[in-house]
């Protein structure tokens, strides 16, 4: 690796996870019963105390979820040069059947296809695809990508509705990971809940912990059925700094050596780290340094998770705070979304 300070210092510095609400999804959902049944599926699993918070913090910070000159201003202050702006996870709706699913897709690559519009120069987007019917996962993600965006968000899993649950590992998702792999477009894996339930319904456990946990699990269904084998030139960036993964990535490795059910892939699992991005939304100085050491600083882009208030509202302060050296914090701020694709505008 060099450590050239110059090679990415001339580059905008780009972060890379950061939210957008398109209201013409709110719109479409606003009547269907689907929608209050994953409110009640959320309150069940956030508990009551954190979803009052969190109207409260969303009615605080919404405004920066749709208004461009809100966003901008907050960007100038943060040094952040370029957005790569994903739709909120609240808008995945995996509830909605195959006719709605297709419609809030495409409103949602629509949305963010407008909201980089009304600033090329600072923004660029990731779409959606419906994850709940594979088969139209990936059309979903041509008409991103015909849209100009740079990818796609999805969750860790997402409800089966022939009943069960649709893990990344799906070999129905086979198509969708092909067409992603051959068109080099990202994959944006962010959690939106957690399937520990009530286990974790106080205290914000379903957040401070469940994301980390569903993190974990989707990437480790990634690694151990074989999809970043088959597809090598996958392109997945996992929020938050990769969950719980990355450091624990040992006791994986373990169960590959001497458990046969775990020797699915081909190499242990800790070797295709270096075949996946982070970002560096770990809130931990120790945390991002040791995400760095594990799967090297080419791996890792600056994220903030603007504009919630589990992110980070000085991420490249953080960045900078972190005692990298000048070379990693410039891969991380810069180059490696450079690398990415994620640049400012709409398609090539």
């Amino acid at each position: 690796m060099s450590t050239d300070t110059t090679v990415y210092a001339q580059l905008p510095s780009v972060d890379v996870h950061a939210h957008v609400l398109v209201p013409d999804v709110e719109r479409a959902v606003a009547d269907q019963p689907g929608l209050s049944a994953q409110r009640d599926l959320d309150l069940r699993r956030n508990g009551a105390e954190s979803t009052a918070v969190s109207a409260v913090m969303v009615q605080e910070r919404g405004s920066l979820l749709v208004r461009t000159d809100h966003r901008l201003e907050l960007m100038d202050q943060q040094g952040v040069d370029v957005q790569v702006l994903s739709p909120s996870p609240s808008q995945y709706h995996y509830w909605a059947d195959e006719s709605l699913a297709l419609d809030l897709a495409r409103y949602v690559n629509d949305g963010v296809a407008y909201a980089v519009g009304a600033a090329p120069a600072r923004l660029t987007g990731l779409g959606l695809v419906p994850l709940q019917h594979p088969n139209l996962a990936a059309a979903a993600l041509h008409d991103a990508v015909d849209k100009g965006l740079r990818g796609v968000e999805i969750s860790s899993h997402a409800p089966d509705p022939r009943g069960g649950t649709i893990e990344l590992s799906d070999p129905r998702l086979e198509e969708f990971w092909s067409e992603a792999a051959a068109l080099g477009v990202v994959v944006f894996v962010h959690p939106f809940g957690c399937t520990l339930d009530e286990r974790l319904d106080r205290w914000y456990l379903s957040n401070s912990v469940g994301q980390p946990v569903e993190t974990a699990v989707a990437l480790s269904h990634l690694i151990f059925a074989g999809v970043l084998d088959r597809h090598p030139s996958l392109q997945v960036l996992a929020a938050h700094g990769g969950g719980y993964l990355p450091t624990y990535l040992g006791r994986s490795d373990r169960a590959w050596h001497v458990r046969s059910e775990a020797k699915t892939c081909a190499k242990p699992p800790s070797a295709y780290l270096r075949q996946l991005w982070f970002d560096s939304v770990v809130h931990d100085e120790r945390a991002l340094r040791t995400l760095v050491d594990t799967v090297g600083a080419e791996q890792v882009c600056l994220g903030s998770d603007h504009p919630f208030d589990m992110g980070s509202d000085d991420p490249i302060g953080d960045l900078e705070a972190s005692g990298l050296t000048a070379y990693e914090i410039n891969a991380i701020k810069r180059g490696n979304a450079h690398r990415l694709g994620l640049r400012a505008g709409l398609g090539s």
